[in-house]
């Protein structure tokens, strides 16, 4: 009988000893993961503050379309809008980009007068103002021409223009699950196909 007493004792006590070990265990993956998000944490929060230091989360004014063609060309995600300052609608887009730009840092917002671009608007085909234009790795994947689009009155929701954003892809949002066209025009008028072509 003394035995099993002490069986069930040593028992007791490599039990306590695996409790112990199993909490030690776990403190020390809690604190590498605690560790591994905050360096996760720090590391967003100094990639906002670089995209803030080169005006991502705004919507300003590019002056020079050599300017504009090199940030194309240099930026992942890009929303252009050309517009004329004599234009109410352009001013109404504008204030509703400045709003979804403040929302989405990995995208840049830039706008751009019709009067300092004539190359582009010639070449991208501007025809209606205001006309909002989508770039990914230098591509053209959409455009927004006008209202119509957004409900086709002057009072349209900023929620609108961001969901329409976001089936383009240029900006990542929780419901961009739809994908807008099939081909890829580069700001250099090259086109690409894209994956949703079908050769029949």
């Amino acid at each position: 009988m003394a035995d099993v007493e002490r069986r069930n004792d040593a028992d007791l006590d490599d039990d306590d000893l695996l409790l112990e070990e199993l909490e030690r265990d776990d403190d020390a993956m809690m604190a590498s993961l605690r560790e591994a998000r905050m360096g996760e944490i720090q590391a967003e929060t100094a990639k906002r503050q670089m995209m803030r230091e080169n005006n991502h989360g705004v919507c300003d004014e590019v002056l020079d379309e050599k300017a504009l063609m090199d940030m194309v060309t240099s930026t992942a995600h890009i929303v252009i809008h050309f517009f004329h300052k004599d234009f109410r609608r352009c001013d109404i887009m504008d204030k509703h980009l400045k709003e979804v730009a403040a929302k989405y840092y990995t995208t840049k917002f830039v706008k751009i007068n019709v009067d300092n671009a004539p190359f582009l608007v010639v070449k991208l085909q501007v025809k209606i103002l205001p006309c909002v234009l989508c770039f990914i790795d230098g591509n053209c994947v959409d455009r927004i021409i006008g209202f119509e689009e957004l409900g086709n009155t002057d009072a349209f929701q900023t929620a609108s223009l961001e969901f329409r954003l976001g089936q383009s892809g240029v900006v990542k949002t929780r419901a961009n699950t739809i994908t807008i066209g099939t081909k890829k025009k580069s700001i250099f008028g090259n086109e690409d196909s894209g994956e949703d072509d079908d050769d029949d």
